[in-house]
């Protein structure tokens, strides 16, 4: 594959990715409020990603061996983990709160792929505008009209946490520069949803969400069951192009993209959504964007350049 195909099919898995994150969010914050069960809700969706891979993609599906399906069964926890997190974040604070708290995550991949066997090389103009995200951060946080609600936050903060370590550890497996292992994303894909529905399905039952599921369901009506569909349409969606995005981008890159991405979902909340947004929160929300965009320009000047004279050590101590 050439420079410019390589080129062509970043810009296509992450555009691809960066629309259905985006549509995900929307569709989950719109399924919850129908459907309460928010356990519940992620072992559908990943029961639907499962059974479609299975009945539809089964061919290619490819597993180079019991070695490489056990590590890649290490990355399985966290990314079950990160769904959970990530809607009942999305349950007990607003989606513009989820979203700029994420914006400081890349700073802890940042740190740790540092010391991957192939360094990410990083600028100080890197360096400098995720300062930006996180001082835009600081200011959206320091102005909440609604009443503070630190259970959403505790659960912003795990799913930042676990983010990490799922990108991470992705990018150690996936990256042909690294320690990648052979597996296709199909198969990757329905490692994840697979051994996901086991914990997710644990976590519905001590949640007792088991017995309140056949009430839930008869209260749904035909916009709230669409929903639902949605989400594990889309589901779907994540799950593979997420693969496919970080098998091409580092960890820290593809967080900085992810939050960078949300953009529309903080005008949506400003003007016309579920929160209204002060004009401190709109500076700070705004600041994140401008970092984000800051950090893609050095990013892509690093890669296109390759003027190592600007840049720091590629290795730590």
């Amino acid at each position: 594959m050439t420079r410019k195909e390589e080129q062509m099919e970043m810009a296509l898995a992450t555009t691809i990715y960066c629309l259905v994150s985006s549509g995900m969010m929307l569709s989950n914050k719109l399924a919850i409020r129908d459907f309460p069960l928010e356990c519940s809700l992620v072992w559908v969706q990943l029961f639907f990603t499962a059974v479609f891979l299975v009945a539809f993609a089964l061919p290619y599906v490819h597993i180079g061996s019991y070695r490489d399906f056990f590590r890649w069964s290490l990355v399985a926890p966290m990314y079950t983990g990160m769904l959970l997190t990530s809607i009942l974040a999305l349950k007990n604070a607003p989606m513009s709160l989820v979203i700029v708290l994420r914006n400081a995550s890349p700073l802890g991949t940042l740190i740790f792929e540092r010391f991957y066997p192939d360094p990410l090389r990083v600028s100080w103009m890197m360096l400098l505008s995720m300062m930006c995200m996180l001082a835009g951060a600081m200011i959206y946080m320091s102005d909440r009209p609604e009443p503070f609600n630190w259970r959403g936050v505790w659960w912003v903060v795990l799913n930042s946490a676990l983010a990490v370590v799922d990108r991470l550890l992705q990018r150690l497996l996936l990256s042909k520069d690294q320690y990648p292992v052979d597996i296709s994303n199909s198969g990757i894909t329905l490692i994840n949803n697979v051994i996901g529905m086991v914990p997710v399905g644990f976590v519905v039952i001590m949640n007792g969400e088991l017995n309140a599921l056949p009430a839930a369901v008869a209260h749904l009506d035909g916009w709230g069951k669409m929903n639902i569909f949605i989400t594990c349409v889309l589901g779907l969606a994540i799950s593979y192009t997420s693969i496919w995005a970080q098998s091409l981008i580092t960890a820290t890159s593809f967080l900085v993209m992810t939050n960078a991405n949300k953009f529309l979902i903080i005008i949506f909340e400003a003007w016309g959504g579920m929160f209204g947004m002060s004009n401190v929160q709109v500076l700070g929300a705004s600041m994140t964007i401008v970092g984000c965009i800051v950090y893609g320009k050095a990013r892509k000047d690093i890669e296109m350049e390759g003027e190592r004279s600007q840049l720091l050590p590629t290795k730590c101590g």
